[in-house]
């Protein structure tokens, strides 16, 4: 099934600036079923138990940046899905790293539901945004994995994302290594 991108920042515009009950609560179904990554992250006081209030909080923080786009990744046709397509991932793209001196955008998160994870959907996500972003003129994206979540490096490094950099995330002072790939 095709995956079909939406920005976030256009439903929110629909809905003045609000994200809608539903939306907020397919959000945090999709973030509740990526505890364990969670759990290694430490993003959340108790990943097992991610609550509306924190996955709105979460949402809204990536929007601040102004660079940000968050992309929801919906899929149509399946048994479990609205009018707008089952909620099956989300992307968060920066066009502009907050270090000035890094020219690449970056992919900040990419989530795949918990219960649709192995099936090629991560692929076909960071193949949409990987076409996004050379739309838009840009040759090469980075993103950071962290250093406790061996899973994300396999799969970054099998779709031709190399090691480029090892350092620590501005947000939390985790140690990272910094993937890029040539687009």
């Amino acid at each position: 099934m095709p995956l079909v991108l939406e920005p976030l920042s256009s439903l929110l515009a629909a809905h003045d600036g609000h994200l809608p009950p539903p939306l907020l609560d397919e959000l945090t179904d999709l973030y509740a079923s990526n505890a364990a990554f969670f759990a290694l992250s430490g993003d959340f006081p108790d990943p097992y138990a991610i609550q509306r209030d924190e996955v709105a909080s979460s949402i809204n923080g990536e929007l601040t940046h102004p660079a940000a786009e968050v992309l929801l990744a919906r899929e149509h046709g399946s048994e479990h899905w609205t009018e707008h397509g089952r909620l099956t991932g989300l992307a968060v793209t920066l066009t502009e790293h907050p270090d000035p001196i890094d020219p690449y955008p970056w992919v900040g998160l990419l989530l795949i539901h918990g219960a649709y994870q192995r099936a090629g959907r991560g692929r076909r996500l960071v193949a949409q945004v990987e076409e996004r972003l050379r739309a838009s003129g840009h040759d090469g994206v980075r993103l950071a994995v962290l250093d406790a979540n061996p899973q994300a490096l396999a799969f970054w490094s099998t779709l031709g994302y190399r090691a480029i950099d090892r350092r620590t995330d501005h947000a939390m002072n985790r140690p990272c290594t910094v993937l890029h790939k040539a687009l």
